[in-house]
């Protein structure tokens, strides 16, 4: 299969921004890796079982040259995903040196502390060769339905409950695969058709890549992707270089808080960005020390989700790479909730370290209030875990419908309803969560007024209605942010609409932060919170407060109340 140009027109854009800076040979290898890297996602997604990774894309897969650096990440790909696997690779080639490796190999592990955070997402690294010679690594995570365990949740105490924890080992070993690992995976997973399935198509995902990469090598008849790679991490370094020195030097500060653990534990998150010349350092001292539930978030993710925003608002139109965080430090004091010792629990690390984009424009919204956004309704994004028996015959399920609230305004136009941000994961299909797990899910709709008032309104959150259809009773898990404090407004817009859950009406009798029982024909009801307001709702157009109030976004009484209309 040659490469389709036209499959990758919007990934191109990006790479064109970054190509303006280049030699003319950057350009064209650096558009076919990205097209090698999103072939391997198309491959994962097309053969994984999981809906949470055919249908929400909760997964992501990047290129490697042979020294471990990041050069190419698919289109769409989960953000912490892309920025912990290099640090992955690198505690792979500590415990295995490159020189070990062979054809045929491909590693794999769940470390929280070495990937992105949780023992549900696991990663898969493996060598490429071309003619005996190490050409370069491919790698991808994946987020399991299931790694055994306390079930995915909030209320873990610690990373023991939490699954089965996988250290750095070979899945297979030149060409022969570890049939003794497979075996404990399956006796160990309540669904062990699904996990080992999607593990299996990340295998294929990396072997694709690998082809790719190797029939690149062929056609341009390069021996080493180490020098496409040096000339890519140099400009895209440059790049946010640029950004940062547009900056003025000084300390810019913020405090955000959250609504803390079921256990009345507070979370607090402190900020202060430091510019020097074409340097940023961001020092999270003074957050909540590590907490005793599972929202402590380790220091890889806490560096992922602290580069990622800021790429996003500094340097958005080129792509990433190893050199775009190269003139980033981060520092979380050793034990705080962003930097935990082991083994603090941390499944639901995504409760906090998503929290951190909102952290950051917060702290830079005086300097560059024409680049941050206001908080999201989906940071942290709102989930609904649900476990159990799928029929009669006792096989299990275990189902996450990855359902979104609505994005932060932005400076020039109005928050996107419904929409993820800093994680990009979608929300997939009801129809095909309905078809792969007893649930039907019974309404799904905007939620009116939801949305921040502002200059530009959030996006809005929705509200959803998911009735059991189990034969038995099952366990909901819930992670659930924003019910004291709502998603933030910025530079005077108004906060989003708050989370809300019931079953069967009610509000209490169930942790938000944890695991409940519910049993067949319960109804679970969910708002999900809209995005904050940007800037003040007096400077908001009056024309497009009446075309909300016609498509019916925002009440009539709203309209009067907020927008003066």
């Amino acid at each position: 299969m040659g490469y389709d140009r036209s499959r990758h027109r919007r990934r191109r854009r990006g790479a064109g921004a970054l190509c303006a800076h280049r030699p003319d040979h950057i350009g064209d290898p650096l558009e076919r890796l990205i097209a090698i890297a999103d072939e391997a996602a198309t491959t994962l997604k097309r053969t994984a079982f999981s809906p949470i990774v055919t249908e929400s894309n909760d997964f992501a897969c990047v290129v490697f040259d042979a020294r471990g650096n990041a050069i190419a990440e698919n289109t769409i790909g989960i953000p912490s995903f892309n920025m912990t696997m290099g640090v992955t690779l690198a505690e792979m080639l500590a415990w295995r040196p490159a020189d070990q490796w062979r054809p045929g190999d491909v590693a794999c592990t769940n470390n929280p502390w070495i990937t992105s955070g949780h023992l549900p997402d696991v990663t898969v690294v493996a060598p490429v060769f071309r003619e005996g010679r190490l050409l370069g690594w491919t790698g991808s995570i994946a987020h399991m339905a299931d790694i055994s365990g306390a079930l995915w949740s909030a209320d873990t105490r610690s990373v023991y409950e939490e699954g089965m924890f996988i250290p750095p080992m070979l899945l297979i070993e030149q060409g022969e695969l570890n049939e003794t690992l497979l075996r404990i995976l399956r006796a160990n997973l309540r669904m062990p058709v699904e996990v080992v399935g999607d593990l299996m198509a990340q295998v294929t995902a990396g072997r694709t890549a690998a082809q790719r990469l190797v029939e690149f090598a062929d056609e341009t008849g390069v021996e080493s992707l180490d020098e496409i790679s040096g000339e890519i991490c140099r400009l895209s370094e440059q790049s946010m270089r640029r950004a940062v020195a547009a900056i003025p030097d000084g300390t810019y500060r913020a405090a955000h808080d959250l609504d803390g653990t079921m256990d009345g534990e507070a979370v607090h998150l402190e900020v202060a960005v430091t510019v020097r010349g074409d340097a940023m350092t961001v020092d999270y001292t003074g957050t909540s020390p590590e907490v005793t539930r599972a929202l402590n978030v380790v220091k890889p993710y806490t560096d992922a989700y602290t580069c990622y925003p800021l790429k996003c608002v500094l340097d958005p139109n080129t792509p990433r790479a190893e050199g775009s965080y190269r003139c980033i430090t981060v520092s979380a004091p050793e034990g705080s909730i962003l930097n935990p010792r082991y083994p603090a629990p941390v499944n639901a690390r995504q409760l906090v370290g998503h929290c951190l984009a909102i952290t950051l424009y917060k702290a830079l919204a005086p300097v560059i209030p024409d680049r941050v956004i206001a908080e999201s309704g989906s940071a942290p994004s709102l989930r609904a875990v649900i476990s159990g028996p799928r029929d009669e015959s006792g096989r299990q399920f275990t189902a996450i419908p990855f359902i979104n609230g609505g994005m932060g305004a932005r400076p020039v136009a109005d928050g996107l309803s419904t929409t993820c941000f800093p994680s990009n994961i979608e929300a997939g299909s009801m129809e095909a969560l309905e078809a792969t797990a007893p649930l039907r899910i019974r309404r799904k709709e905007l939620l009116p007024d939801s949305g921040g008032a502002g200059k530009y309104r959030g996006g809005l959150g929705q509200n959803v209605e998911i009735e059991l259809l189990a034969p038995g009773e099952c366990t909901l898990s819930l992670f659930v942010e924003h019910v004291r404090n709502r998603p933030e407004g910025i530079l005077g817009g108004h906060p989003g609409g708050a989370s809300r859950v019931t079953v069967n009406g009610r509000g209490d009798g169930f942790p938000l932060k944890g695991r409940s029982r519910i049993r067949p024909g319960d109804r679970i009801n969910i708002d999900y919170p809209g995005g904050g307001g940007y800037g003040d709702p007096a400077e908001r157009d009056r024309d497009s407060v009446r075309a909300d109030v016609h498509a019916g976004l925002v009440s009539e009484s709203a309209a009067r109340e907020v927008y003066g209309l």
